[in-house]
């Protein structure tokens, strides 16, 4: 193994050769079902594809995603792991509050859109099988994982968004904080910009509602501060004509959080596969990650799409970033 970043993006370089090129996507927003199933199975998905339904597509991106993911810390030690496990971390975060969702809403676990992520699979349906948070937070804890506290703390809001209550927002913002000492500038900008999109998801999400903005912002943000955060809670949508000359600007005119959360998507991912420039840093395993994440997102919504013969308008936004 290697304590530095050359030899892990090297193989990452490798494995994004394997990431579907954008014609895959949009030859997919027109097809039935069945193929749909085809071209996935000529796909590096096809290998882990044995069924015909909805959770076995679901099953078999979960399992291809872990397949070129999970293993990413355990090709390196010291600070290029460390950088690694920050990043998939965070997809453990996603995964815990998707997982909280499901059992609120009595959704089976094949419906939990699970992100690859140090824990594997089996793991998470435990977790899910768990009769309450408490007891997905003892499930956790058994491989002393850090999102125990956070399963406990997510109790009362499973709602969207990795904060979770304040745990998850602990552990959100410590990523940010400790990318300082793991993978450079490249990383620690990119998960500072992650705080602020989830301080802009939370003011949207309890605008106009009697909270004090010290219990829910996230310390750790670079161009959202408090002060522009509580302003917005309070429905001042000029503090998004604010943020031009940073990385979202894009956000100018946002009035919706559904419209909110796709250019948050988007511009999340324009700003992380910047690192793909980054031969010596994090910034290559950053774009990598996230990268996957969106390649992941995208199949679930084209396969329901299909399955359901939704219409073509109704997904392609969710699934093109302009």
């Amino acid at each position: 193994m290697a304590d530095d970043f050359g030899y892990l993006n090297a193989r990452v370089r490798a494995r994004r050769a394997t990431l579907l090129k954008e014609g895959f996507f949009q030859e997919a927003l027109d097809l039935s079902f069945p193929d749909f199933l085809r071209l996935l199975s000529e796909s590096v998905y096809g290998g882990e594809l044995s069924g015909q339904g909805l959770p076995e597509v679901d099953r078999a991106i979960a399992r291809t995603q872990e397949r070129f993911l999970s293993d990413l810390p355990r090709l390196v030690t010291g600070e290029a792991r460390e950088a690694v496990r920050l990043l998939l971390l965070r997809q453990d975060l996603h995964n815990l509050q998707a997982l909280l969702r499901a059992k609120a809403l009595g959704r089976p676990f094949e419906e939990v859109p699970l992100l690859p992520g140090t824990l594997k699979e089996g793991l998470w349906r435990q977790a899910y099988e768990a009769q309450d948070a408490a007891g997905v937070a003892q499930v956790l804890s058994l491989p002393g994982h850090p999102l125990a506290r956070a399963a406990g703390g997510a109790a009362g809001d499973p709602g969207p968004g990795p904060g979770g209550g304040a745990p998850g927002q602990a552990l959100l913002r410590g990523g940010g904080e400790g990318g300082q000492g793991h993978g450079g500038a490249r990383l620690r900008d990119y998960l500072a910009l992650e705080v602020d999109a989830e301080n802009l998801r939370t003011a949207f999400k309890l605008r106009g509602q009697e909270v004090a903005p010290e219990a829910v912002f996230i310390r750790g943000g670079r161009f959202l501060d408090r002060v522009r955060f509580a302003r917005l809670l309070e429905g001042d949508y000029a503090v998004l004509d604010e943020l031009s000359g940073t990385p979202l600007v894009g956000l100018s005119g946002v009035r919706e959080a559904a419209e909110l959360e796709r250019r948050l998507r988007c511009l999340l991912l324009k700003e992380a596969k910047r690192g793909s420039a980054d031969p010596l840093g994090a910034g290559l395993v950053l774009a990598y990650v996230k990268e996957r994440e969106w390649e992941a997102m995208r199949l679930r919504l084209l396969a329901r799409r299909a399955y359901f013969g939704l219409p073509r308008a109704q997904v392609e936004e969710e699934v093109v970033c302009p």
